[in-house]
């Protein structure tokens, strides 16, 4: 297979994430652990080796992997509607969130998460900042 040159073309322009695929040792957990906080499955499920949770207009895969323990690679950043909402949503749940939700200096409330095998999740929403412009709180609509 040959590429054509791509003089006088314009770039390609990046669109959006189409997903996002964690690595867990424990389906049934990790499932169980996305659906109580409200991620609706898409395909696959407790005892499948690959699930599909919808996120928006995008998605976040878990894939069964029994290899080495997963250790922190980063984070998946997720904006919700409310941030307090789902902090609680989380501690109702029985989940631990790493802290309760603040105000970043960058223009986010946030509170961070780990998912059974430690990914981190931080579920975000911008708030108004003069760096960052109109207020998008829900207090605020």
């Amino acid at each position: 297979m040959s590429l054509q040159p791509t003089e006088n073309k314009a770039s390609p322009v990046l669109e959006s994430l189409s997903a996002v695929t964690l690595a867990t040792s424990d389906m049934a957990h990790a499932v169980h652990f996305y659906e109580a906080l409200g991620f609706p499955l898409k395909a696959g499920g407790a005892d499948k080796a690959f699930s599909t949770f919808t996120l928006g207009h995008s998605f976040l895969n878990l894939i069964a992997e029994a290899h080495e323990p997963i250790h922190w690679w980063g984070r998946v950043i997720i904006h919700v509607s409310d941030v307090d909402g789902m902090y609680r949503k989380a501690l109702d749940a029985g989940f631990s969130p790493l802290f309760a939700p603040s105000d970043a200096p960058w223009g986010e409330r946030y509170f961070h998460l780990l998912d059974p095998d430690g990914h981190e999740l931080s579920f975000a929403r911008p708030l108004q900042h003069p760096a960052f412009g109109k207020p998008v709180r829900p207090d605020d609509a």
